[in-house]
């Protein structure tokens, strides 16, 4: 059986952990909150950026046939992990979908050139037997999103012009409500070209339409690069929230589990001090009753 010295001991590492435990999961929420926060102003700017585009294209014409999808020769993926661990299922799943989106897509291992982002993520591609170009870690808060943006930005150029890929996926957790989320596909590149038709497509909202002065090819270029930054912006935004919001309930599950243990050790330790105080007591008792018969002894040997 174990003593109280050791009982008390690790009541006191439990409620030690329990204290990292309750750090890391309020960490977590702000870090949701932040990321959430950094989605819900880039939608508005994403209209903003939409309805730029709807000019350029008003008097643009945008009639090339939409073939059947074939499976690019070259493909570049962009997977979207987590540096950190204590994020359950997290990094597995995203790497397992797309994998399998890749399968289905008909792209042989070879023709395929992966950027992960989060070192965690690594090995699961590998143990699959996915070679992996190049590794950059996530940003660590919101502040560092368009850093690590304008990192990738510079891969992507790298891999157009000299390794002639012009296919681009984007593999990554949407985040929903709760600690939910979600393995989302996004095509990056080329830019898609029903997403252009019905932008064109829309109704003005107001009667007077804007003008511009720069050239329309060099506008809708420039527009064109902001809709890439939004969508890796997006993309490592909501990856983070769901990063976090894994991590929380990660963290929820194992506060709940420190706090049974805990339980556990308070009954264990109570019994035993309780036990102790037993023992204790009989030990008195027993002296007690050994001193009585003594004198009990000592008065009848004094009678005769």
């Amino acid at each position: 059986m174990q003593t109280s010295e050791v009982l008390k001991r690790k009541i006191s590492t439990a409620q030690d952990l329990q204290s990292v435990v309750r750090t890391m999961k309020s960490l977590a929420a702000v870090s949701i909150r932040q990321y959430q926060k950094a989605v819900e102003s880039l939608n508005e700017y994403k209209k903003t950026l939409e309805m730029g585009l709807q000019i350029v294209l008003k008097d643009r014409s945008i009639d090339l046939p939409f073939p059947e999808p074939k499976p690019p020769n070259h493909l570049g993926a962009i997977i979207f992990g987590s540096d950190q661990g204590l994020c359950g299922p997290l990094n597995a799943l995203i790497a397992s979908h797309a994998l399998q989106s890749m399968e289905e897509l008909g792209v042989n291992r070879k023709n395929r050139t992966v950027l992960t982002i989060g070192m965690r993520l690594q090995g699961h591609l590998e143990e699959k037997n996915q070679d992996i170009f190049e590794n950059l870690p996530p940003p660590s808060s919101v502040a560092g999103i368009t850093s690590s943006v304008q990192e990738v930005l510079l891969i992507l150029e790298e891999w157009r012009f000299n390794l002639s890929i012009d296919s681009v996926i984007l593999y990554y957790h949407e985040s929903m409500s709760g600690f939910s989320y979600r393995p989302c596909t996004q095509q990056l590149l080329p830019v898609d070209l029903r997403w252009l038709r019905d932008i064109q497509g829309r109704k003005w909202q107001s009667r007077t339409l804007p003008i511009y002065r720069m050239g329309g090819d060099d506008l809708f270029a420039a527009l064109v690069r902001e809709h890439l930054f939004v969508s890796l912006y997006r993309a490592l935004a909501e990856s983070s929230a769901s990063e976090n919001a894994s991590r929380l309930a990660t963290m929820q599950s194992a506060e709940k589990n420190i706090g049974d243990h805990l339980d556990e050790l308070g009954t264990l330790f109570h019994r035993q001090r309780q036990s102790t105080i037993t023992e204790e007591l009989l030990d008195i008792l027993a002296g007690f009753e050994v001193l009585n018969e003594k004198k009990s002894n000592s008065r009848r040997k004094e009678s005769w």
